[in-house]
């Protein structure tokens, strides 16, 4: 072999081992990230399970069966849809709704969980609105003005003593979107989108590498801040 064939297969070489690497990255990221999340199910589950595989005697074969940990994850996955589901069809009977509103008001009695419990509430609430009947996703200008960024409106009001509309904007961070920067932003300064909220955390996870299939930019010419509808107009009184 020649020094050239030699720096030849090299460099193939490199190239095929970064395709390789950037092939398994993804999927060795999510493999992690599932994981993370089936002990974390399994942890929550964990009291039922032993409730439900307490009958198996130590030494057959259904302890070892039931205590396998392929069988204790698919068991726990199983109970936290059903435990969610159940709680899912509570919360929209009347006895669910008031059961809630009885917990509701015995935190609010309790001063730090108060404003944990409103906090993360209101932020829930926000996130789970139709993207497709409100202008959830927008741009932003940001760290300056000569960047933008992709943020969540979660609640529009008004200045108090001007009256000018102003929009709190969730700037979520790359890779993890569940940590980011919380702008007060005039509703004149954003620039809508009609990204859908999944759209928008596909396009912020990936690093900008997944771009939805439209994408604007530049601020229309004659931005009306009506064109904006505001997340809270169902509440029917802006928050001061």
């Amino acid at each position: 072999m020649t020094p050239g064939d030699k720096s030849s297969f090299l460099a193939k070489a490199r190239h095929n081992m970064l395709i390789g690497l950037f092939t398994l990255i993804p999927i060795w990221l999510t493999l992690i990230l599932l994981a993370v999340i089936l002990d974390f199910i399994h942890q929550m589950a964990s009291p039922i399970i032993d409730l439900l595989t307490g009958w198996a005697d130590p030494g057959g074969t259904a302890f070892y069966v039931v205590k396998h940990p392929w069988f204790q994850t698919t068991l726990a996955v199983v109970i936290m849809l059903s435990l969610l589901y159940l709680v899912g069809w509570l919360a929209s009977r009347w006895f669910g709704q008031r059961f809630l509103k009885l917990l509701d008001d015995l935190i609010q009695r309790i001063p730090v969980a108060r404003t944990i419990y409103n906090t993360i509430k209101r932020l829930a609430d926000a996130m789970q609105t139709n993207s497709d009947e409100i202008e959830r996703v927008v741009l932003i200008e940001f760290p300056s003005k000569d960047m933008k960024t992709v943020g969540l409106v979660t609640r529009t009001f008004k200045d108090s003593r001007t009256g000018r509309e102003l929009a709190a904007v969730y700037v979520p961070t790359t890779p993890n979107p569940t940590s980011g920067y919380l702008e007060i932003v005039p509703i004149e300064n954003i620039i809508p989108t009609n990204w859908k909220l999944d759209e928008a955390m596909s396009f912020i996870i990936s690093g900008g590498a997944d771009v939805p299939d439209t994408f604007i930019y530049d601020r229309p010419p004659a931005h009306n801040s009506d064109e904006l509808i505001h997340p809270d107009a169902d509440e029917g009184t802006d928050k001061k």
